[in-house]
């Protein structure tokens, strides 16, 4: 097996080649070797022409991860689930210097599977009535995408009747993939690694597509050494190793250098401290601002199930696991679209980890397990919301955040919760006594008249059978009869005033209007407020 420094790598990448990188956000990414890349281009000019292709977003926003790629001139093409912990890859977007698709997450790490099998795409309903459907923008991010050679990237297919997204299978030159052990017939683990993610099917997609497999290592160890069922990627699709030449090109996030919870944990093993909530008699609990009256009143609408099973967005629904361990509530079970199956998720810059988790299967595998309806409850980010209750993650101005796997979670999953404040820029509060005070509102209201990307249908998932809930820090709306609703507003505030005047487009107003349980708005546990 041969066993490269990163610069040696980099030289195996040609113009024009189809690159697909594993990794999510600040996890699993081969950096060693992108940074190296990077670094040739810019020596060099060369490799020029590159197609990049992922589905999880991989960076740091700022330089890691794919942002090794955001030059003009060194990618043609991109195709990606996520992009907004790769800026520079956005601004290539901006700029219209790139061919560019967002598509859902978990229809590309299928597509890779599709690759792997020789199977021409996937056939699937998500993406129906979002951006992505062809009869909007067909996932298309730049002007100069509508005459790629690659168009159509989604294709509207009737079957027995029903609505069907196709999305065309696309062949691999390069595979990037990471580990933790690899032995020297080229068997990968993945210890020290918090998923193993699409490292298989990355592997068979290139191997079969006649390409190459370049696995980032930590060591590696004599043959036969390895336990046969810890090897996640045989060793006869892996074609070279890299050793990182630089420890920090191999840290287990990008957040963390390393943190065995996300990985391994004796069985009699107690919590460590930073990840217990602690007594309100003898010590903090978590600060009580915004963040976290938004998450107790989703925490609410957790509590009302018996036994969920439940996906956390990325953000401020991430923190959702926290809250649940300060209350002492442990009866569901958390998922993360990378592959952990229970703990708790992790946030930032380790997002897609989870500490002390149950299991950890194929990211491909768990969107098998979403897209069928597997999940019971979600809680998602909003960045816009308008009064049929659609709603826009994906792209704003000229920020170029993707969909990731959202619109995968959002089509799929029996009750919706989204989380967010009502407005945003300098919003300032006051919380306490079981009441909210707005002392300074935001610049911009985030319920808008019309979205700028639609990255969620209400009406549509509304007519699935859906439950769609809006949860702020002053109000919640549901989506009922086909329109938003106000149905519960803060103690202390004043509902034209502090709610109906910052929404922009009007709403429905139930009748009752519920308050909200003070309880949220107290320093105290809700189990001990009362």
């Amino acid at each position: 097996m041969n066993v490269l420094t990163p610069a040696q790598a980099a030289q195996l990448i040609q113009n024009g080649q189809t690159v697909a990188c594993a990794g999510f956000v600040g996890v699993g990414h081969a950096e060693a070797v992108t940074r190296a890349l990077e670094t040739r281009f810019l020596a060099t000019g060369f490799p020029q022409d590159l197609t990049l292709y992922y589905g999880a977003g991989q960076g740091d926003r700022a330089n890691r991860g794919v942002n090794h790629f955001g030059h003009a001139g060194m990618v043609k093409r991109i195709i990606g689930g996520h992009w907004i912990s790769a800026p520079k890859l956005g601004a290539l977007v901006n700029a219209d210097a790139v061919e560019a698709w967002n598509l859902p997450q978990g229809v590309i790490c299928q597509l890779f599977r599709a690759t792997a099998g020789g199977k021409p795409g996937v056939l699937t309903p998500v993406g129906l009535h979002t951006f992505v459907d062809p009869r909007r923008d067909g996932g298309r991010l730049t002007p100069r995408t509508a005459t790629s050679a690659l168009e159509p990237r989604v294709t509207l297919m009737p079957i027995n009747g029903q609505e069907m997204l196709f999305y065309p299978a696309l062949p691999v030159d390069v595979a990037l993939i990471r580990g933790g052990t690899c032995d020297e017939n080229g068997n990968l683990c993945t210890d020290g690694e918090p998923f193993h993610q699409d490292l298989l099917t990355l592997a068979q997609a290139a191997h079969n597509s006649g390409g190459i497999v370049i696995a980032q290592v930590r060591r590696v160890v004599p043959a036969g050494t390895l336990d046969p069922n810890a090897v996640k990627v045989p060793g006869i699709l892996i074609d070279h190793l890299v050793i990182a030449d630089d420890p920090d090109d191999h840290w287990m996030t990008y957040g963390e250098r390393h943190n065995p919870a996300y990985w391994q944990r004796p069985v009699d093993a107690p919590m460590p401290a930073q990840d217990r909530a602690q007594d309100p008699a003898g010590a903090t609990l978590l600060p009580l601002d915004v963040r976290k009256v938004i998450q107790r009143r989703a925490l609410l609408e957790l509590q009302r199930l018996d036994a969920p099973v439940v996906n956390l967005g990325v953000g401020m629904p991430a923190g959702l696991g926290a809250i649940a361990r300060e209350e002492g509530h442990t009866g569901f079970t958390l998922t993360v679209e990378a592959g952990p199956v229970g703990g708790t998720p992790a946030d930032k810059l380790s997002f897609g980890a989870s500490a002390y988790p149950e299991a950890i299967i194929d990211q491909a595998a768990m969107f098998d397990f979403y897209d069928g309806g597997g999940l019971d409850i979600a809680f998602l980010g909003m960045a816009e919301f308008d009064a049929l209750g659609n709603v826009n993650v994906s792209r704003f101005g000229d920020r170029v955040a993707g969909v990731g796997g959202f619109i995968n979670i959002t089509q799929s999953t029996r009750r919706l919760v989204f989380m967010g404040t009502l407005t945003a820029g300098g919003l300032q509060v006051e919380i306490g006594d079981g009441r909210l005070r707005i002392v300074r509102e935001g610049q911009t209201t985030k319920l808008v008249p019309a979205l700028q990307h639609l990255s969620f249908n209400g009406p549509y998932v509304a007519s699935l059978g859906r439950s769609v809930m809006v949860i702020t820090e002053r109000a919640v709306f549901e989506l009922l009869d086909g329109r938003l609703t106000l149905t519960e507003v803060a103690p202390g505030i004043n509902v034209q005033r502090d709610v109906l005047a910052v929404c922009g487009a009007p709403v429905a107003v139930a009748e009752p209007l519920r308050l909200m349980d003070e309880r949220l708005f107290r320093e105290q546990r809700l189990r001990d407020a009362g």
